[in-house]
């Protein structure tokens, strides 16, 4: 008696799951009187863009000139999609690795240093290794953007001895820090 009792407690709420997949829904040109215009399919908001629209596919493959309004945009969107990983300088010292998850490549390794842009540009777009695709989060012009903060960045970390100063040079010959 007690084992039917419980099998019957335990069959009840799964009965109660089959109203979900009777819900009341709209077919795509079925008149609605939700919206105001009378249908039930609705065209985008003002301002949404397709994944495969032309013009945004077009951006992807146009590398931007280098400017400083290009970096400073680059910086900004590295700071806000990329330092979580790669930290602030670039290392692949980021909160996320730090909390267990792989550590990225430093964008500072030879082969990262040797890559062309476009190599950043494509692992924004497609991902690589654990990490994930940006695609719909980064426009295209600002994958282009972050390519070149990453050049800066790279950079700043290991300047070639030709854009010292003189000055800089003359310690650099010390041994001077």
């Amino acid at each position: 008696m007690t084992r039917a009792l419980i099998a019957l407690m335990l069959l009840l709420p799964v009965s109660a799951c089959d109203q979900m997949s009777h819900q009341p829904r709209y077919d795509s040109y079925e008149p609605s009187s939700l919206f105001a215009d009378g249908k039930s399919m609705q065209a985008p908001p003002d301002g949404a863009i397709a994944r495969d629209d032309p013009e945004r596919l077009a951006a992807l493959q146009q590398k931007p000139a280098m400017s400083l309004g290009l970096i400073e945009r680059g910086r900004e969107r590295f700071d806000i999609y990329c330092t979580p990983c790669h930290d602030h300088a670039g290392y692949g010292q980021g909160a996320v690795p730090a909390r267990g998850f792989p550590h990225p490549p430093s964008f500072h390794i030879a082969r990262l240093r040797e890559a062309p842009s476009s190599y950043f540009v494509d692992v924004i777009t497609q991902g690589h290794g654990v990490m994930y695709s940006y695609a719909d989060r980064v426009m295209p012009a600002d994958r282009w953007a972050i390519a070149a903060y990453i050049r800066a960045l790279q950079l700043s970390q290991d300047p070639p001895v030709a854009a010292l100063s003189p000055d800089e040079r003359a310690k650099l010959g010390e041994g001077g820090s």
